[in-house]
């Protein structure tokens, strides 16, 4: 079932759903499982698996280190299939446009039509290790507007090479990105929401938010997006801090701003068990008020682990 359909079903109570990761290759799926069974007692209407981007590793050949190009964490699509077999519930790949050309996105697409699936969503996906700044993968998208924009014609029969008339078109519900704080490569708010009203107008039917921790910054997001005339349901994407590192790494990769309160807060935690509590109570908070407000779903990113976001969840929902 398409996510716009869930949230129309729920008749404005909010939902709860999460984001998992795929595991490095050579580990086990019931390691993922361990993490989503305990999660299921909220009834997660869907869940979104990331996709990785390709990267270079060092092999040893006889002394000499030869360069490769691999994908750590494989498994995206299988992952989503299991996830529907297993548990019943609608599972997202997330498709991206770095390291992929259109035509590996256009197999992926069909592929997850076979496979039933009914949502994607569509990122740009982040810069390689090595650059500095984000690069097209040669004969690949540029841009997550020009990705959502393959996806609808595939919905409309309109494949890559050809036009198909079939009355098995693809219908995927797409899913898309939005900046609360802006896009860290934005040069101001206003032109992401332009790019973001871009992704709209060429089919996106729901956005979902990197994660934030002040709430204030989520609703002004999102009464700036409806100014913008963004009338699809934003999704917010909320994290709890588990280690005292994120108060430097979340900023510096997602270039987020923490409030005060809570740096302080867990700059007084003697330990990460200490900060995992902290991050547990912030995120409580930020769920009740955010729920109150009438929010559609609550959207957690757990990184694979879910024993933080099941104590959330448990006081929330």
């Amino acid at each position: 079932m398409k996510v716009t359909k869930h949230i129309e079903k729920a008749k404005g109570e909010t939902l709860f759903s999460f984001e998992i990761i795929p595991p490095v290759k050579g580990k086990n799926i019931q390691e993922l499982y361990d993490n989503i069974d305990p999660l299921m007692e909220f009834n997660p209407p869907f869940i979104d698996v990331t996709t990785s981007r390709e990267e270079y590793v060092y092999i040893d050949r006889d002394g000499l280190l030869d360069k490769k190009l691999t994908r750590m964490r494989p498994g995206t699509l299988g992952i989503c299939a299991s996830i529907k077999h297993k548990y019943n519930v609608d599972a997202i790949p997330h498709v991206l446009c770095g390291g992929f050309t259109k035509e590996e996105t256009e197999y992926l697409l069909v592929d997850c039509h076979y496979l039933g699936i009914d949502n994607v969503m569509a990122l740009r996906g982040d810069a390689m290790r090595e650059e500095k700044y984000f690069k097209a993968t040669e004969g690949g998208h540029p841009y997550a507007a020009s990705l959502v924009k393959q996806i609808q014609e595939l919905n409309c029969g309109n494949y890559l090479h050809e036009v198909i008339e079939t009355d098995d078109c693809a219908d995927f519900c797409i899913g898309v990105a939005g900046y609360p704080e802006k896009h860290m490569e934005a040069p101001s708010l206003q032109s992401d929401l332009k790019r973001l009203k871009e992704k709209v107008d060429l089919g996106a039917d729901y956005v979902v938010t990197q994660m934030f921790f002040d709430n204030a910054k989520y609703f002004e997001f999102v009464d700036a997006a409806r100014g913008a005339g963004i009338q699809v349901p934003i999704i917010p994407g909320i994290k709890p801090i588990a280690i005292k590192k994120h108060l430097q790494l979340l900023p510096q990769v997602f270039s987020i701003d923490i409030p005060q309160d809570l740096v302080d807060a867990v700059e007084k935690c003697n330990s990460n068990k200490e900060v995992r509590q902290v991050g547990v109570e912030w995120c409580i908070q930020q769920s009740k008020e955010l729920k109150t407000a009438g929010v559609p779903v609550l959207h957690y990113y757990s990184m694979g682990k879910s024993d933080n976001i099941k104590k959330i969840a448990k006081e929330v929902f």
